[in-house]
């Protein structure tokens, strides 16, 4: 079930200075559900209206309406204008022709509902919206949509002009104005129109109508509600939880990959010292046992200090270098590999260096003059990188 509030605000005659004399205004006011009116008054019945809880109301909310006597109504068509167009253009027009200083008016306008109909645009101050918004939260309510009176009275025929009851004021409605009954104001815009007073429950039609679909909303530009976020509690839990979840799985796989390395490297470290074992070396982990098999292998003048560990990575290097020929080479017991290189350029020389100490290997070099007027140098290659 929809449930509605309509309060018509006060007459800022009757909220005195900035709303604070509001107590003494008694709004007239209507409580509709689902399009029907079920209460009305004009006192502070409202309250008890609206304050009862009602369980079966999943649509709860109030439009407030602003007096004729404070915003009047103007209807302004710009044919060759879309609707967005035409209510931009509506509000700069209204803005120029009304009097005060333009930084203290507030310009609403409707949107047509198709090009070249003619749309509502009422004008009134910041200072006006603000008391009514300030009454408002005196009583403890926020408006969804704040609609002029004015606006609410359908247009009559273009030789006639209707005179509307509406929220214990008359309202004078025109083809394109509408704005609060005075006598002498009447005479001049009605002129030889006649003034027909219009029937009751076409105005209540038409206030439900507008209520529905307001035709201007005044609670725009500066005054337009800032959205709030509704949260569903129970997705905010639902969030909660994935967020937890999140969190213990981001720890969980790092120990998990942590705990499964320390296995993998115990299990590698117990069958290094096992192979150890089968080549009759005694040590208490595989640390020791690679450092026992380094010196016999050391001893026997193999392993990483064997002639041909550091001598494939020289010929390696050379290999990209065809200008770069090998005239000596020795190795010593320590795996130090000793060459003499010659090449037509030194850069020649410099590029097989860079290679052999790309893989590794700590290379010195002493430069000299070849005989035959090569470029060469005496070269020592670790064979222990």
């Amino acid at each position: 079930m929809t449930r509605t509030l309509i309060l018509w605000l006060p007459p800022l005659a009757a909220l005195g200075d900035g709303g604070r004399d509001g107590g003494a205004a008694r709004p007239a006011w209507l409580r509709v559900d689902d399009g029907v009116i079920v209460d009305s008054g004009q006192d502070d019945g409202w309250a008890d209206a609206w304050e009862r809880p009602d369980e079966d109301a999943e649509d709860e909310r109030l439009v407030a309406i602003a007096p004729a006597a404070d915003v009047p109504v103007r209807w302004l068509a710009y044919p060759d204008a879309a609707p967005a167009q035409a209510a931009a253009a509506a509000r700069i027009d209204a803005l120029k022709s009304s009097l005060g200083d333009p930084a203290t008016l507030h310009i609403a306008a409707g949107e047509p509902a198709e090009a070249g109909q003619a749309l509502p645009v009422a004008a009134t101050t910041h200072a006006a919206m603000r008391t009514w918004t300030d009454w408002l939260a005196s009583q403890g309510l926020s408006a969804a949509a704040i609609i002029p009176a004015a606006a609410i009275v359908p247009p009559p025929e273009p030789d006639s002009l209707w005179a509307a009851e509406l929220g214990g004021e008359t309202i004078i409605r025109s083809v394109d104005r509408a704005f609060r009954s005075d006598p002498e104001i009447d005479a001049l815009i009605g002129g030889d129109r006649a003034i027909v007073p219009l029937d009751a429950d076409l105005v209540r039609e038409a206030l439900l109508l507008s209520v529905t679909a307001p035709p201007l909303d005044l609670l725009a530009g500066a005054w337009k509600p800032k959205r709030r976020l509704a949260i569903d509690p129970a997705l905010l839990r639902l969030g909660k939880r994935l967020l937890i979840a999140l969190l213990v799985v981001s720890l969980a796989v790092p120990l998990v990959h942590a705990v499964r390395l320390m296995t993998d490297t115990r299990r590698a470290d117990d069958a290094a010292v096992a192979t150890a074992a089968e080549a009759g070396i005694d040590a208490p982990d595989a640390e020791a046992a690679e450092a026992e098999l380094d010196r016999r292998l050391a001893a026997a003048g193999g392993g990483p200090l064997a002639f041909s560990v550091p001598a494939s990575a020289l010929y390696d290097a050379m290999a990209d270098a065809p200008g770069v020929s090998l005239k000596t080479l020795s190795h010593r017991t320590d795996g130090t590999l000793t060459t003499t290189l010659a090449a037509p350029r030194v850069e020649d020389i410099n590029a097989v260096l860079i290679a052999v100490q790309a893989r590794g290997y700590r290379v010195t070099a002493q430069p000299m003059a070849g005989t035959d007027g090569q470029q060469m140098a005496n070269i020592t290659v670790r064979a222990v990188p």
